[in-house]
C-alpha cells in the first residue's frame, strides 16, 4: 500500500510540474479584422500559437468598428478553453484616424499582451513576464476623471482628390473626382454630410478590314450630395432621415432630389454589435426625378413615392462568422415595381482543420423606371456608355477547406515575401 501511495504521489507530482512548465497554447481568429501574425509571433514568444481553434487553450476574437472619427476600436475578446474553461475576458480600445500601421500595431500588441497575462500567470512562463506600472514622468499628467473636451465639438471633416489613367495603342481612360465630408457621431446622434463628383472619358480606336480608323469618345459624369442624421432612442431603437441629390449621366439621371425618413429596431442592444448585430428598418421615401432621355412610360420628369423594408443579421463567434441582409423596396402607384435583394455570407470553421465558406447575392429588379425609352446601341452596350435594363442579377463564391498535419506554427520566416 506504501508503494502505491508514494507511486501516485510521484506521478501526481511530475503531472503538476508537467502542466506548470507547459506554454501557453494560443489561438487568434482575426479573420474579419486582419492581423499581422508575423509581428504578432515576433512580439510575443512565451506562448505557442495554434493553427487549430480546438487545440488552444485561449481562443482570442478580434473584431473592429469605425468610431465616429473615423478611427477604429477594437475588441478582444479571450474564450478559455481546456483547463482555462470557463474563464473570458473582454478588452476594448481605440486606434485613432491618424495612427500609422505601426502605431495601430504597436496598440494591438499591449492589449494581447494584457489579455494574455492572466491566462500565462497559471503557467510555468510566469517567471518571464514583466509587468511596468509606473506612469512616466510628465506625460499625460492631468486627472482622467474628467471627462475630455474636444475643441472640434466631435466634428471631423475629410477632403479628397482622386483619378487614375490607363492607356495603350487602342484604349485610353481616365477619371478624376473629388470629395468632401463633415461628420459628428457621439452616443446619441450621427449626423453626416457628404459631396462627391467625378468625370470619366474613354477613348476607343477601332479598325476596319480596309485599314479605316474610328475613334470613338464616351464620357461620363456623375455628382452626389449626400446629408442624413440619425438620432438614437434608447438601447433598442433608433430614428433618422436623408435628404439627397444627384445627376448621373449613365443611369439617365439629369438631376434627382430624395427625401427619406424612418425608424430601426434592434433585437440585440447595439453595444453588442461587436458580437452580434440584428436589426429591422423601416423607411418612407419620396424622389423627384428629372430625366436627359424619356422613359420607357414617356416620362421627363416624375414623383415617385415608396417605402423599404431592411434586415441585418451578424454574429462574430468562436465558430466563425455569419451576416445576412435582405431589403425590399417599392413605389406605392404601383406596386409590381419593386426591389428585391438578398445577401449571405458564412464562414465557419467546423471542426479542427475543416472550414466552409460561402458569399451569395440576388436580387430581383423591377422598378428601372429610369431607363430611357430610344434602345442602348450595340456601341452604347459595348463601352457601357449607358445602363441597360435586367430583371435580375446573381452572384455567388464558396469553398471548402481541410488543414491537417501540425497545429503549431511559432515560426517567422519572411524570406521572399
Amino acid at each position: 500500500m506504501r508503494k502505491l501511495i508514494l507511486a501516485t504521489c510521484l506521478v501526481f507530482l511530475v503531472f503538476f510540474a508537467t502542466a506548470q512548465t507547459q506554454r501557453l497554447k494560443v489561438f487568434i481568429d482575426c479573420s474579419n479584422t486582419g492581423c499581422d501574425m508575423n509581428f504578432i509571433r515576433t512580439e510575443i514568444n512565451l506562448v505557442d500559437f495554434m493553427l487549430d481553434r480546438l487545440a488552444a487553450d485561449v481562443h482570442i476574437l478580434i473584431t473592429k468598428q469605425e468610431t465616429g472619427s473615423g478611427g477604429r476600436q477594437y475588441q478582444f475578446i479571450f474564450f478559455g478553453q481546456n483547463q482555462f474553461s470557463p474563464f473570458t475576458d473582454t478588452l476594448r480600445f481605440n486606434v485613432s484616424a491618424n495612427a500609422t500601421d505601426f502605431e495601430g500595431r504597436d496598440r494591438m500588441i499591449k492589449y494581447l499582451k494584457l489579455g494574455l497575462t492572466p491566462f500565462i500567470a497559471r503557467t510555468g512562463s510566469v517567471d518571464d513576464i514583466m509587468i511596468g506600472m509606473k506612469k512616466e514622468t510628465g506625460k499625460n499628467d492631468t486627472a482622467r476623471s474628467t471627462a475630455t473636451k474636444d475643441p472640434w465639438n466631435y466634428w471631423v471633416f475629410k477632403i479628397g482628390l482622386n483619378g487614375y489613367v490607363d492607356v495603350d495603342a487602342n484604349y485610353r481612360t481616365g477619371r478624376a473626382g473629388s470629395n468632401f465630408t463633415a461628420s459628428r457621431v457621439t452616443d446619441d446622434i450621427k449626423i453626416v454630410f457628404e459631396v462627391n463628383a467625378s468625370r470619366q472619358q474613354t477613348k476607343y480606336t477601332l479598325t476596319d478590314d480596309n485599314g479605316l480608323e474610328e475613334k470613338i469618345t464616351i464620357r461620363n459624369n456623375n455628382y452626389n450630395f449626400e446629408h442624413f442624421l440619425i438620432k438614437s432612442m434608447g438601447g433598442h431603437w433608433s430614428s433618422g432621415y436623408e435628404i439627397g441629390f444627384s445627376h448621373n449621366t449613365f443611369s439617365n439621371n439629369k438631376h434627382s432630389a430624395l427625401l427619406r425618413a424612418g425608424i430601426e429596431y434592434a433585437i440585440f442592444p447595439y453595444k453588442q454589435v461587436n458580437t452580434r448585430y440584428f436589426t429591422i428598418s423601416w423607411v418612407l421615401d419620396a424622389r423627384r426625378n428629372a430625366y436627359i432621355d424619356s422613359t420607357l412610360y414617356d416620362k421627363l420628369h416624375e414623383t415617385l413615392w415608396g417605402h423599404s423594408i431592411e434586415s441585418n443579421l451578424s454574429f462574430n463567434q468562436k465558430w466563425g462568422t455569419a451576416a445576412f441582409g435582405a431589403e425590399y423596396h417599392n413605389y406605392f402607384h404601383n406596386w409590381k415595381y419593386f426591389n428585391l435583394n438578398i445577401d449571405a455570407e458564412v464562414d465557419i470553421r467546423i471542426t479542427g482543420g475543416l472550414s466552409f465558406n460561402i458569399y451569395t447575392s440576388a436580387s430581383l429588379t423591377r422598378d428601372q423606371l429610369f431607363l430611357p425609352k430610344e434602345g442602348a446601341t450595340a456601341q452604347e452596350v459595348l463601352t457601357r456608355r449607358r445602363q441597360l435594363a435586367s430583371g435580375y442579377s446573381f452572384y455567388s463564391s464558396f469553398g471548402i477547406s481541410y488543414r491537417f498535419g501540425s497545429k503549431l506554427n511559432n515560426f517567422v520566416n519572411p524570406r521572399f515575401d
